[in-house]
């Protein structure tokens, strides 16, 4: 049973869903220690939380298992998010499984060496990769076409391992976020915060392909409430559980709705298709408000007018556009 208040770690927690994730954690009144290297996390992120006594942050490595062990003493449970991205893993795919994989086993080990109560693995809809049958649920046969997705999904077999050590472990696969802090640099960057701020500077936006890849977004402060509530359930030991919103859209769609909020006056740009990028995504999100009764709070509208505003925001303090490379799948 965990206590009201808890000593909370959670790694990668500079990053874009980390850093909302604090954020949810700190206002049920729990004490949180970011671990983060930086690599893809900003301290940008958590500048709002420097004055919180109830907040710390480490920089360090999840490669670093001696480190870990040292940073898990006292801890009573660990978010464990930090991981390198899909693109990434198309140009260094031995870095990202270790990473991913190897890192996660690092994080298991620490959280198991210091009896840690609790231990929630952030996966990834990547897993389900080239899947047959829709919407996915919790046993929809796993097909990932990347490194990044092989990784994670060795992170969850690793994760529920760990069971058999007494750790209690829950896995969350997380569909596609979106919203204020999301990452738009170099290899990190994905299809929304870049072309919000293409648009912004006058710049069409970009799909790979026909527009008719597929993907479930859910705003990024639904995530960090949903992933905090878990907190205060019992009955999720060794559960594993999708996290989205259950409505399917084209990047077609998608993007024309950005182009009309932000820059109407230009039209989506279209180049030829990404290596293994996963065709269709679309959750079965039952088993979440099953267990938990969870309910998202913002709608695709509301989330990106949100976005939107947090971007232009930021691009009057710096200089954005600069960091956005339109192939950013190949080595650097």
């Amino acid at each position: 049973m965990l206590n009201k208040t808890n000593t909370i770690l959670v790694t990668g927690g500079a990053g874009f869903i980390g850093s909302h994730l604090n954020d949810a954690l700190l206002k049920q009144g729990h004490k949180v220690i970011v671990i983060d290297n930086l690599v893809n996390g900003t301290l940008r992120n958590m500048e709002h939380l420097k004055s919180n006594t109830n907040f710390k942050f480490i920089e360090a490595d999840i490669l670093d298992a001696d480190k870990m062990k040292e940073v898990c003493k006292d801890v009573d449970v660990v978010y464990h998010l930090a991981c390198l991205g899909v693109r990434h893993s198309l140009h260094s795919p031995f870095e990202n499984h270790r990473v991913n994989a190897e890192g996660t086993l690092n994080m298991l080990e620490a959280a198991r060496y210091n009896k840690i109560k609790k231990f929630y693995y952030i996966s990834t809809s990547e897993v389900y990769g080239e899947a047959k049958s829709f919407p996915l649920d919790e046993n929809s046969l796993t097909y990932p076409t990347t490194v990044y997705g092989s990784s994670k999904l060795a992170g969850e077999n690793y994760t529920m391992s760990y069971r058999h050590f007494g750790l209690d472990v829950t896995v969350l696969r997380i569909f596609n976020n979106f919203g204020p802090r999301s990452h738009y640099e170099g290899d990190a960057g994905e299809i929304i915060p870049r072309s919000i701020i293409n648009l912004m500077y006058g710049k069409s936006p970009i799909i790979f392909g026909d527009g008719m890849i597929t993907r479930d977004f859910f705003y990024v402060k639904d995530t960090a409430r949903a992933l905090a509530s878990l907190l205060h359930y019992d009955n999720l030991s060794n559960e594993l559980i999708n996290i989205g919103t259950g409505v399917e859209i084209t990047m077609k769609t998608l993007l024309e709705k950005v182009v009309e909020l932000v820059n109407p006056t230009l039209k989506i740009e279209y180049l030829p298709s990404r290596p293994a990028d996963v065709p269709r995504l679309w959750v079965d999100a039952a088993k979440l408000k099953q267990l938990t009764g969870f309910t998202a709070e913002y709608d695709l509208d509301s989330g990106m007018t949100e976005t939107i505003n947090y971007f232009k925001e930021l691009a009057t303090k710096e200089e954005l556009l600069s960091k956005i490379k339109t192939i950013n799948w190949e080595k650097k």
